[in-house]
């Protein structure tokens, strides 16, 4: 076995200063975050998110015919007097168009951010109103769900230079499982915890997936992705249960993309399962992680409620991994990464600066990671 390479945190220079990398630290910024289905978007509604301790107000026009409008966003708070926009409602008012009206004193704003109208003003007073501005951000949909663009200047107007991700396996129509919770955990740590290949064992031990005595060498080879990593297409694990259910020969590829994006993309014949895991920052030490299954697999028409049980355990016993996590955390520790179960975090984290000083120095993101074969137990 080839020797560890030093772990990628290493011990903080000053104590209670942490890890001069700033990892648990900052955001990845001008990139797509996920905030929602587009199912869940309604026409007409307007919905308070929260992103990078931003508030972020979701909405969509009424529009024409059954479909409703376009999705928008904008910063969840009136210029007047702070009130969130998301508590008051969408009204069309003529020579306007749709806007959205303060519940606190009927400011209007289009779904541009421009202020339409200020009822309380008199034909004398004089004010330009369409100067009056509420931050909006770049909102896209892409294969039923919304994301939002954050922005690295939230000053600037600059268009994303690129597109959502694009993800494989999305069929058999409309998400068929969607479950979600809040971890008390900065992304950083959730992105860990969720390309971690060696608690599986320990952290998700059920009759069904795997057990410590399970436990045996694996193999697997890498290459880079579009912003990320992926294990290559393979068997599965032969300790895994769950994969028995879906019958003949599956063979899956596991992907990570920043900023916060894993899917698992299995083929059964035919037949296509998408798992795909979206981690959204709402704030420095809180995560959104939304798990999201496609399939045209009949296994997740007669399943589901086993399946459903099983990804909400698969999270509770996360959530619950986090909480005893955050105990040592709080002491703001160094950490010892080790090759080659801890690599993928070491992968992360390089993603992550490259990402930022790309960005910053305006020149094209350079992928660190390189095809490789990592060993490990579980």
């Amino acid at each position: 076995m080839k020797p560890a390479e030093p772990a990628a945190v290493q011990p903080s220079p000053t104590p209670g200063k942490g890890p001069p990398t700033g990892f648990g630290r900052g955001f990845v910024r001008d990139a797509w975050y996920f905030v929602a289905l587009a199912r869940d978007v309604a026409p007409g509604s307007l919905t308070r998110h929260e992103l990078m301790g931003e508030p972020v107000l979701i909405g969509r026009t009424r529009g024409a015919g059954s479909k409703g409008g376009q999705a928008f966003a904008l910063r969840d708070i009136c210029p007047h007097r702070a009130a969130p926009l998301s508590a008051g409602r969408l009204v069309d008012k003529p020579g306007e168009g749709e806007t959205v009206e303060c519940c606190y004193h009927g400011w209007r704003f289009r779904p541009d951010g421009v202020c339409a109208a200020i009822p309380s003003l008199v034909e004398d007073q004089a004010m330009e109103v369409d100067r009056i501005r509420v931050r909006p951000y770049p909102i896209a949909e892409s294969q039923g769900m919304v994301f939002v663009w954050m922005r690295a200047d939230p000053r600037s107007d600059a268009e994303p230079d690129h597109p959502p991700p694009v993800f494989p396996g999305v069929v058999g129509g409309d998400a068929r499982l969607v479950e979600s919770m809040v971890f008390d955990s900065h992304i950083d740590h959730a992105v860990v915890g969720l390309m971690d290949p060696a608690h599986g064992p320990y952290v998700h031990q059920q009759w069904w997936w795997r057990s410590e005595h399970s436990m045996h060498e694996k193999a697997k080879a890498f290459a880079p992705a579009d912003f990320g990593w992926a294990m290559v297409r393979h068997a599965p694990s032969s300790n895994s249960r769950a994969y028995r259910i879906l019958g003949g020969a599956p063979a899956t590829e596991i992907t990570f993309r920043l900023p916060g994006y894993r899917w698992e993309h299995i083929q059964v014949g035919e037949r296509q399962v998408l798992a795909l895991t979206c981690l959204t920052p709402l704030t420095d030490a809180s995560t959104r992680i939304t798990q999201i299954f496609w399939s045209d697999h009949w296994v997740f028409g007669v399943a589901k409620p086993f399946l459903r049980a099983g990804v909400v355990a698969f999270l509770k016993q996360d959530g619950g991994m986090v909480n005893l996590q955050n105990e040592g955390l709080r002491y703001d520790p160094a950490l010892i990464w080790i090759d080659d179960a801890d690599k993928q975090a070491k992968w992360y984290q390089q993603l992550k600066r490259e990402w930022i000083n790309s960005r910053a120095e305006d020149r094209p993101f350079v992928n660190p990671v390189k095809p490789t074969t990592l060993r490990w137990k579980s």
